[in-house]
């Protein structure tokens, strides 16, 4: 699923914290929850959640006043 798709039912403390760690090799476990509750990426590996497109997609088109 497209992370615009599952973006707005995220949680706003793991909204908060992918703006603050960009790009990070790895997500704690309230945020790989908090993508799998939302209806993003269910993650054989915590390095596999989040693809290129959608660390782009966080950093250029995320609102911050969600």
């Amino acid at each position: 699923m497209e992370i615009y798709m599952w973006w707005l039912d995220l949680d706003l403390k793991s909204k908060e914290w992918l703006r603050e760690n960009l790009r990070a090799g790895e997500l704690p476990l309230f945020v790989m929850q908090g993508i799998a509750e939302a209806g993003g990426p269910h993650p054989d590996t915590p390095q596999a959640v989040l693809t290129e497109s959608e660390w782009d997609f966080i950093e250029t088109q995320s609102e911050f006043v969600d």
